[in-house]
């Protein structure tokens, strides 16, 4: 695993909260990988060791991978009520601060990708680019019923071989070519050990309001957001059997952003892992659109 410093900072509401920061080229924009709702920084440890290498085909980039409220190194919060998209917004500008990050590539996988969008809506001028990662203006109802069957549902493993094989159970057609070996590695991403069991990284809290939001309510017009990334370079990156970003979403992206590229990964669910080759390869070639 490529070194990295954790950083940590202060939310307003007071809580401790947590970064990984991947030391590169200072001279070069900053990317800043976002990852999705039950996830943490580690969902990007694979991809930040590899931009952030001197001499490789990133470019060397410093990087900054948070671990939102309630999630991996980062507090959890007393108040299930902030676990919402405009506390994760405060929380990251506070970080960007403290740090002092100014132009960054955002990387945003699913809840990352529509950080993404709140950032680029209140900072448009900080966004030098972008990669959403299987998310969009529009979300399948379908794909978030899923996810609110199983977030909250706290489940424990007696050792990490075990929590694999559940985690390939459950999670087959997502990564249908995935081996032992990569079930092992995302299932020690995704969990942690706790009183002598594996059990996921996460506040089972985080469910709260996002049980709440169950579809009665209108969901908000996010297209207005995502037109604030006009003129960056964007990729937009798809599970081929994505429940999340449908097929016609991501067109409308792409025809909406002149100069936005669409990869699409045939056989992949929700949410790809950007380990793949081709999204290597892609996100290399945005990268290089960015100074």
């Amino acid at each position: 695993m490529a070194a990295f410093e954790t950083h940590t900072w202060q939310s307003r509401d007071g809580l401790a909260l947590s970064a990984r920061d991947y030391r590169g080229d200072p001279a070069r924009s900053t990317v800043v990988c976002l990852p999705g709702l039950t996830r943490n920084a580690r969902d990007f440890e694979d991809l930040a060791a590899a931009i952030a290498q001197p001499g490789g085909k990133f470019g060397g980039r410093r990087v900054i991978c948070p671990d939102l409220r309630g999630r991996g190194l980062s507090a959890y919060s007393p108040d299930s009520a902030t676990y919402n998209p405009a506390q994760y917004l405060d929380d990251t500008l506070l970080m960007l601060a403290d740090l002092g990050v100014e132009p960054f590539v955002a990387i945003g996988t699913s809840l990352g990708g529509l950080l993404t969008l709140l950032l680029a809506s209140v900072a448009p001028s900080r966004i030098a680019g972008a990669v959403l990662n299987d998310i969009g203006p529009d979300i399948d109802p379908a794909g978030l019923a899923r996810i609110r069957g199983y977030v909250g549902v706290a489940q424990s493993y007696p050792d990490w071989d075990t929590a694999a094989r559940a985690l390939a159970g459950a999670q087959a057609d997502i990564y249908p070519d995935a081996a032992p070996a990569d079930w092992l590695r995302l299932a020690r991403r995704m969990m942690r050990e706790k009183a002598g069991a594996i059990v996921f990284d996460y506040d089972m809290a985080i469910a709260e309001p996002f049980a709440a939001a169950d579809g009665t309510t209108p969901a908000p017009d996010l297209w207005p957001l995502f037109d604030t990334l006009a003129g960056r370079p964007l990729l937009v990156v798809r599970g081929g059997v994505s429940d999340i970003l449908s097929r016609e979403t991501a067109d409308a992206m792409v025809a909406r952003h002149q100069g936005a590229q669409l990869l699409t990964l045939p056989g992949i669910g929700h949410a790809p892992t950007l380990d793949e080759p081709v999204a290597r390869d892609a996100i290399a070639r945005l990268l290089g659109q960015v100074a």
